[in-house]
């Protein structure tokens, strides 16, 4: 399909020009956006769609591997902000016209911003956003006594959790999601995993043996180890913990909204109670110390324009209509990823679809990415390295023999 396509928008054809937009796999919205944008255009462009694959990581390779031999085939791409810093420092992506920066940044929630800004520019534009919510029984909560009508901390949670015997879902799997717990940890003791940030990586210095550093290893071990993870916690992912939170068991989970939407497939299959949804309740991230505010995960997509793409005007004028806030809302309701445009919320289809749907714009709006650097892949992956499995750490030790590991990695002279 996407050899196809490439051959019939290959340039000088004359005719009207075809933008190639790869995306992430989705539930077939970004396709209809991209027909809806057709149409728009009148004539002036169309937009067909190529399918990265799944995980993040490959998705990354595939585009770096195309870019860096002067693919001119990608005009749009749907990228993890998490990679953003690099494609940016590497000269894969077109300057942002600025006069579209203030229009396409309008209303957006700060983090969507910030992952689609490198050296003070914007480098991208902000699409979608995610982030995880602390996901609970009612009934559980309720028996252990814990008020979720006020900010909770995982202490509380931890301590309600064994009061009622029921299971706490984190992201332990050395994968992606580890760095997403840890990060929300640390930031939300008010530090960072990357202290101070450089283009240089001899230059970078990593926060990790910080107080917050300290605190968050701390926490993430006392969790852990509090008997209620589950005896699968070093494999468990966003979809495990989801399917733990369904059963009987059930207690506590910090997760994306998807868990919201499957749990209603469910239903409508037959293979889920009403009832259980029902019980369904949701609030924002766990603080880590009382009275301090929580830093939840961060996550979604930017579409960044390829820099030698043949049509980066038109591609540009396209990014406008894919992230309207009437397409925004299509692709909330319709794939479940929520907006980073927060007039979307007050949208009633949104609201009718998500009733939680004001929660997740609080906690984008207080949300921090994972670390913005060219080096991204070196961090997390020197950090899932050392903080695997996540029972096993120690504050004393694992900030520091992972600061020395990614470290010695960044200078190139130990390989992950």
């Amino acid at each position: 399909m996407v050899a196809s396509t490439l051959a019939a928008c290959g340039g000088g054809s004359g005719g009207v020009p075809t933008l190639t937009w790869y995306t992430n796999p989705d539930a077939g919205g970004q396709t209809e956006i991209a027909a809806r944008c057709t149409e728009a255009a009148g004539g002036r462009y169309r937009i067909e769609t190529a399918t990265l694959p799944r995980e993040a990581s490959a998705q990354r390779e595939q585009l770096v591997r195309r870019l860096a031999a002067n693919d001119t085939s990608i005009d749009l791409m749907s990228l993890d902000p998490i990679f953003v810093p690099e494609f940016a420092q590497a000269g894969f992506l077109a300057p942002v016209p600025p006069e579209l920066a203030g229009r396409v940044t309008e209303d957006v929630v700060p983090a969507a911003v910030e992952t689609s800004t490198w050296e003070d520019q914007l480098v991208a534009v902000p699409f979608w956003s995610n982030t995880q919510l602390l996901w609970y029984r009612k009934s559980v909560a309720e028996a252990a006594g814990l008020d979720m009508t006020k900010p909770v901390t995982w202490d509380q949670v931890v301590s309600a959790a064994q009061d009622q015997d029921k299971l706490i879902g984190v992201q332990g799997i050395r994968a992606e999601a580890l760095t997403v717990w840890f990060n929300a940890l640390i930031e939300s003791a008010g530090g960072s995993i990357i202290a101070e940030n450089s283009t240089d990586p001899e230059q970078v210095t990593l926060g990790l043996e910080s107080d917050a550093g300290r605190r968050a290893t701390e926490l993430m071990r006392d969790i852990s180890n509090s008997g209620q993870t589950g005896p699968a916690l070093s494999t468990a992912n966003e979809d495990s913990t989801a399917t733990g939170f369904e059963s009987a068991d059930g207690g506590f989970m910090v997760n994306y909204s998807f868990v919201y939407a499957r749990a209603l497939g469910k239903v409508e299959d037959g293979t889920m109670d009403q009832a259980t949804v029902d019980d369904y309740g949701w609030a924002l991230y766990p603080q880590v110390d009382e009275g301090t505010e929580s830093a939840p995960p961060y996550g979604g997509i930017n579409l960044g324009v390829g820099a030698l793409s043949e049509h980066p005007d038109l591609a540009y004028d396209a990014t406008e209509c894919i992230t309207s806030t009437e397409n925004q809302a299509y692709y909330f309701v319709h794939d479940g990823n929520a907006a980073s445009d927060t007039t979307v919320y007050d949208d009633p289809e949104v609201v009718e679809a998500f009733p939680m749907a004001e929660t997740i714009r609080e906690s984008l709006e207080q949300a921090a990415p994972r670390p913005l650097t060219a080096y991204y892949s070196e961090v997390t992956g020197g950090l899932q390295r050392r903080y695997h499995p996540t029972g096993s750490v120690d504050p004393a030790t694992t900030p520091r023999e992972a600061t020395e590991f990614i470290t010695a990695v960044l200078r190139k002279e130990q390989l992950l």
